[in-house]
């Protein structure tokens, strides 16, 4: 993760208090990079930037900052601190939504349990390998 990437994700895990290990374990299972766009995907999305935001997100980010719809893709797309505020945007939704911060990571990837769950894992797999998750009881 670059410098500019780093400081990126601590500004948006504070603007939307979402724990930063968490942005960090998603950036790594996401692996995305700034300017690209991955797909389509089965439902004919694309997944854009370092945090692979889903473009079934466009048209609600374009409304909430008054701009068309092309300008948001292109935003998403390409500016990573951008990318990066969607991404605590979209885990702090998704924790308001379900109450609870491992809901919201599966959520994250599919509100379908059979894909959201086994993604939350890879989550916590790339906290623990980064050192920003102990397992329970160790100190």
């Amino acid at each position: 993760m670059t410098k500019i990437l780093a400081a990126c994700l601590m500004l948006a895990a504070q603007t939307y208090s979402v724990p930063p290990a968490v942005l960090v374990g998603i950036h790594q299972v996401e692996g995305g990079t700034s300017g690209q766009a991955v797909g389509p995907n089965q439902n004919g999305s694309y997944d854009l930037g370092p945090m692979q935001i889903n473009t079934l997100w466009i048209p609600l980010l374009a409304e909430k900052w008054g701009v068309a719809e092309d300008t948001a893709y292109r935003w998403v797309r390409d500016d990573p601190c951008t990318n990066m505020g969607v991404s605590a945007w979209i885990l702090r939704t998704h924790m308001n939504e379900t109450g609870s911060l491992s809901q919201a990571i599966a959520h994250y990837h599919s509100r379908t349990p059979q894909y959201g769950h086994p993604y939350k894992g890879k989550v916590v797999n790339a906290m623990r390998a980064k050192g920003l998750l102990r397992d329970a009881g160790t100190r």
